[in-house]
């Protein structure tokens, strides 16, 4: 969900939403055209050793912004690739790695990359923290995040300071009620794309998804891998999928979770969260005994309250309507985060404070103690409007009400206003409609959809699978809750673990529960 900038992505939880070491050697993970077993499964195959780039520079990493430099089996490095692929021998930018080496270099498949969402996630940043959930992977992969252009270290977008960040968050009203706060909300997406124009530089017209799709291929090539081996949750499924799309030949063992739905636009990606997130929240519900439909009037009407009176905070901030739909939504995320909602409500309904929820809120918006917002909302919204063709208007946002409310009374509004709002005067034209993932000849990608996903509902994983083409897109259901299904649900882990390890493919339409 986007709130005023960042939709959470992925499994940063493991290291969710909210989202490389000396000359490698050794062999990739190259599938092969599906062959019959016993099991009714396919097995992929693996070819002969890979050469790198000798070129390559890997160095000790530094802390990356507001973090801690990872331990000593960490290498970092940075891939120079064009800034503008249509003049490949025009400027270039650098797009910063990490990796952490196979623990058993004698079995060595290759590398695996990783994105864990966003977009604006940053594979640097994340990986490390979430580097003990794929101990299993990195016996046999090289472990390798990357920041994609535009984000963090590789020519990281910056939109506005810290206090003009405060400021949005303070007095602009994500579900405007008058002309004057439809006015302000407008002036505000306007303000946030100038912003990026100014600050941003030449590298704004090219941060789309495609491009870095492209980066991709050129990091395969660095890394000495003949198939690219990938990971990608939430946004990082549509990343792979362009990357499919536009390198279907270059396509190795590749898995999706947390799918985004390839077919939907700007206004359909709305939809899409606004059913996934009221799904979530009914479920919380049921798993509280509370009966969903009271349930989800009771938490509307406490953001109508506090649209019009915001509740105080221990920190002197106050927490209005926004800011606490965007509480509700983090821990959403995953069943382990329920608890917390449930305190976080229950403080605001029966103490009439907001601490719990703006502290949620903040982390969510990557708000740190002392007030400073990392880049994630700045390249996230970017790499958005770069990529989606859709401007919808107020009167177009203002339409959708009735249908949007119908869906979700608590975040319906929200997510219909932000249609309009996203990519309000977006200094840069938007490259499609919707995303292309169609990748015939491609190896058979292992697509993974959680039926109770907030953020990327389970319905968009089985178009992804569609899109992909027959043979190549390979289902997995998981029954469950949470945005992304590996590492929590055994099923799904082991079956992911069989097929990057063993090139084992699960029969499509294969269920988890």
């Amino acid at each position: 969900m986007r709130a005023r900038g960042r939709a959470r992505g992925g499994a940063v939880q493991a290291g969710a939403v909210l989202l490389v070491t000396a000359v490698l050697a050794g062999c990739d993970g190259t599938p092969a055209p599906p062959q019959s077993s016993k099991d009714s499964s396919r097995r992929t195959s693996q070819e002969g050793p890979a050469s790198p780039l000798a070129s390559t520079d890997w160095k000790r990493c530094d802390a990356p912004e507001g973090g801690t430099a990872p331990g000593p089996g960490w290498r970092c490095a940075t891939v120079d690739v064009p800034l503008d692929h249509a003049k490949p021998d025009g400027e270039r930018i650098g797009i910063a790695l990490i990796r952490k080496p196979a623990t058993k270099k004698d079995a060595r498949l290759g590398s695996m990359l990783f994105n864990f969402g966003g977009p604006g996630g940053s594979g640097v940043g994340i990986l490390p923290r979430a580097a003990a959930s794929y101990e299993e992977l990195n016996t046999r992969y090289d472990l390798v995040g990357f920041d994609p252009r535009g984000v963090a270290a590789s020519s990281g977008v910056r939109c506005r300071g810290d206090e003009e960040q405060e400021k949005a968050h303070r007095e602009v009203d994500m579900t405007p009620d008058t002309t004057a706060e439809e006015a302000a909300f407008i002036a505000d997406g306007t303000d946030f794309g100038a912003g990026c124009e100014r600050l941003s530089g030449a590298v704004l017209p090219h941060v789309g998804t495609a491009n870095a799709a492209r980066d991709m291929e050129e990091i395969r090539r660095a890394l000495g891998d003949r198939k690219l081996s990938y990971f990608g949750i939430s946004y990082g499924t549509e990343l792979g999928g362009t990357y499919a799309h536009l390198f279907p030949k270059s396509v190795g063992r590749v898995v999706l979770d947390a799918v985004v739905d390839p077919t939907a636009d700007s206004v359909g990606h709305a939809r899409n969260q606004t059913t996934g997130f009221q799904r979530a929240l009914e479920n919380y519900l049921k798993d509280r005994g509370q009966d969903p439909a009271a349930g989800t009037r009771r938490i509307a009407a406490l953001l109508e309250r506090m649209d019009r009176d915001p509740l105080p905070t221990a920190s002197g901030r106050e927490l209005n309507e926004s800011l606490a739909v965007t509480g509700i939504v983090s821990p959403l995320y995953s069943k382990s985060g329920w608890p917390t909602l449930t305190a976080a409500l229950h403080e605001a309904e029966k103490t009439g404070r907001g601490d719990r929820l703006l502290a949620l809120a903040d982390s969510y918006n990557g708000r740190d103690e002392n007030g400073h917002y990392d880049n994630r909302s700045h390249s996230q919204r970017a790499i958005s409007c770069a990529d989606a063709k859709a401007r919808p208007t107020v009167a177009e946002a203002r339409a959708l009400l009735p249908e949007f409310r119908e869906l979700s009374p608590v975040f319906g509004p929200f997510l219909a206003w932000d249609t309009a709002g996203w990519c309000a005067g977006w200094p840069v034209e938007g490259e499609h409609d919707t995303p292309e993932a169609s990748a015939p000849g491609a190896a058979p990608i292992l697509v993974v959809g959680t039926t109770g996903d907030p953020a990327t509902p389970y319905e968009g994983a089985r178009r992804m699978a569609d899109e992909l083409g027959e043979g190549v897109g390979v289902m997995l259901t998981n029954k469950g809750e949470g945005h992304g299904s590996y590492g929590e649900s055994a099923c799904v882990t082991s079956l992911v673990d069989a097929y990057f390890l063993k090139g084992e493919v699960p029969a499509d339409g294969r269920t988890c529960s």
